[in-house]
């Protein structure tokens, strides 16, 4: 038999990531031996070793890497599903009868076109009500895949359109968002290195997959807390040019010379069929 259970995976999937099973069977609120047991049965019904257990800890074998990625995406899949069709069915707390889509921004970029493209959308026949979920950096193929998002506005280099159908929608270029009383705010351009080379002002820092990436800069949580740290003198972002929509009177962006520049993308699940989806994505690439 092929077929494996949700909570199979969900424990395997939990044992794998803690490498631990004390930690897993309190991650899954269970107890520890129903779940060893759990995965002794899965691995024989596999007829494959998943872990290698000995004194020093848990280790994944090849099949196991392989099952924590399938694993991974199958939950996502049926996460995912149950999300879309509580929404398509009004069933999702929002308290709407009507067909809804959810889009995915990166909180503060393409602030000019995504206020096109609502305004655009909402004025065609049938349009679905649109409701617009800001991100923080790289979260939005997350969202995708776990079904908290229909389609999202994703940024060539910094997402991964793997596994997403997508249609290219404008490029531009980059900007360092710095304090309007700092020195380099006075310049007309920068580089990157000028940029993230500054002792006094560290770069800010995003999550990404769940972590931040070392550094002095200060871990940010969403785009108000950025702003207020700008505007403090107390670090600096580097941003699409699109950014400069949401500046305040106490930042200043100057245009970087050498960094790539940034595509924006429309992507969505390569196996949607909705029509309000298509709908939208028809008047995103019309703009």
């Amino acid at each position: 038999m092929d077929a494996l259970e949700t909570r199979e995976l969900r424990y395997f999937v939990a044992v794998a990531e803690e490498l631990h099973f004390g930690r897993a069977a309190a991650r899954l609120g269970m107890a520890q031996p129903p779940l060893s047991r759990a995965i002794q049965q899965l691995e024989r019904r596999l007829g494959v070793r998943l872990l290698e257990r000995d004194r020093r800890g848990v280790t994944l074998t090849g099949a196991g890497e392989m099952l924590l990625h399938e694993g991974r995406a199958a939950l996502d899949a049926a996460t995912a599903a149950v999300r879309r069709t509580r929404r398509a069915g009004g069933a999702d707390g929002t308290g709407s009868s009507r067909n809804r889509l959810v889009l995915a921004v990166k909180a503060g970029s393409s602030h000019e076109l995504l206020h096109k493209l609502l305004d655009a959308y909402a004025a065609e026949p049938g349009a679905a009500e649109v409701e617009v979920l800001p991100s923080g950096t790289c979260e939005q193929g997350e969202m995708l895949r776990d079904g908290r998002a229909d389609v999202a506005l994703m940024h060539k280099p910094f997402n991964s359109l793997v596994g997403f159908d997508s249609e290219e929608l404008m490029t531009e270029g980059q900007v360092a968002i710095l304090p309007a009383g700092h020195p380099l705010a006075a310049r007309g351009s920068l580089t990157v290195a000028e940029v993230t080379d500054l002792p006094d002002l560290p770069l800010a820092r995003w999550a990404r997959d769940g972590a931040y990436p070392p550094g002095p800069g200060p871990e940010i949580r969403d785009q108000t807390q950025l702003a207020q740290l700008i505007a403090l003198g107390r670090t600096v972002a580097v941003f699409p040019e699109s950014a400069r929509a949401w500046l305040w009177a106490e930042h200043t962006a100057v245009p970087l010379t050498d960094a790539p520049p940034v595509v924006t993308h429309i992507a969505w699940p390569a196996h949607s069929r909705s029509l309000a989806l298509a709908a939208l994505i028809r008047t995103a690439t019309r703009l």
